[in-house]
């Protein structure tokens, strides 16, 4: 399936210019059909957890499969935070070394943690995370480093290869948030040698919020057992035995109580028909449009605070402005759908996004000037 052909199964693409799956993807009809199968289970079975639940799981094995995992090596979670707690309070007293290009629901999970001690890598003199900057604060008392795979702030791509090897080299274990990359960029955990991967349905892999998935790589140590749990964190769900806290050896001892159906039918969906695609023409196609549009930008005199090159940069654009808010509300005035944050006005692609998206976005910024 090609870019034009894939575009088609979005029916809001026709009157909108969507630049925002940073934040929140695009409603194909594939997603939109699966949240109708939700209602109608509803409708036909009235208390079809049966039906649910097959779905839930069904979502586990999309994204499992997507990362290159087991399935038995992913936990469902409400969020990333979520994700994030679970495992830092496996850990006694760590030590995790993070830096500020993490999102905060990542980052506060380990500011907050009592008993722990975060570091935070240095940041280079253009606001980027460097290999360099990560190797400074990891040493021997290092026991979780954490890295997003891409910035939810400018878009960078972080060099988590290199950043994963100086972990390893100090026998800390490494949690990589994927949440900015998965769905556009080629994201395998086997290649990233992590620990810990999590990442949501609502963006790039195009379903909506209140499901997330986190990756726990088999025989992972931990020193503690969840501290937030409950009944989809059991060995056997429906025992249904209120005094039985057991916990299985697989992902699924981190998650805790009834998951969001609706969004596991949506995630499963979305999946789906990324699945459908080459992944390589994809990301290929994600950094053709993000590289012209970045160009066509600076040409115009924009200040940009995205990386200029295509192995630095992942599928979004920010723009620098002083009052990002105003111009995104400009732009959705002219039917283009944005998302600003902090200094920076984000503008995300997807394979659905095409030349005219390109060209339509930078004459809007210019009449805007």
């Amino acid at each position: 399936m090609g870019p034009d052909e894939f575009r088609a199964r979005f029916p809001g693409l026709a009157t909108m210019t969507h630049l925002a799956s940073c934040s929140q993807g695009a409603l194909s009809d594939a997603v939109a059909g699966a949240l109708g199968e939700f209602q109608d289970a509803l409708v036909e079975y009235g208390n079809p957890w049966h039906v649910w639940m097959e779905r839930v799981e069904q979502a586990r094995r999309r994204f499992a499969a997507f990362i290159g995992a087991h399935d038995d090596e992913v936990a469902i979670v409400p969020c990333a935070s979520d994700g994030a707690f679970q495992v830092v309070s496996g850990l006694s007293g760590p030590t995790v070394v993070s830096c500020e290009l993490e999102f905060p629901s990542v980052a506060q999970v380990w500011h907050a943690q009592r008993d722990a001690s975060v570091r935070m890598a240095p940041l280079d003199d253009r606001g980027f995370a460097t290999a360099e900057g990560f190797a400074s604060v990891i040493d021997d008392r290092t026991r979780l480093v954490s890295v997003p795979l891409v910035s939810y702030r400018h878009g960078q791509r972080l060099p988590v290869a290199d950043i994963v090897a100086t972990a390893r080299a100090h026998g800390a274990q490494v949690f990589v948030d994927a949440y900015q990359a998965t769905g556009v960029v080629p994201v395998d955990v086997r290649e990233l040698d992590c620990d810990y991967l999590v990442s949501g349905a609502l963006k790039y892999l195009l379903g909506v919020a209140g499901i997330a998935f986190l990756y726990v790589r088999r025989g992972t140590a931990r020193d503690l057992d969840p501290q937030l749990t409950g009944w989809f964190g059991r060995v056997d769900p429906f025992s249904f035995d209120p005094t039985r806290v057991d916990f299985p050896a697989a992902a699924r001892r981190y998650e805790t109580g009834t998951p969001s159906v609706p969004a596991a039918y949506a995630a499963a969906a979305g999946i789906d028909l990324l699945a459908s695609l080459d992944r390589d023409a994809v990301h290929r196609h994600v950094v053709e449009i993000t590289g012209r549009l970045h160009a066509q930008l600076a040409d115009a005199g924009e200040r940009l605070g995205s990386p200029a090159g295509d192995d630095e940069r992942g599928p979004m654009v920010a723009l620098l402005d002083d009052n990002p808010e105003k111009l995104a509300a400009h732009l959705a005035e002219h039917r283009i759908v944005t998302s600003p944050r902090g200094s920076f006005l984000r503008l995300s692609v997807h394979y659905y996004t095409d030349d005219a998206d390109v060209d339509a976005v930078v004459r809007a910024v210019a009449a805007y000037r």
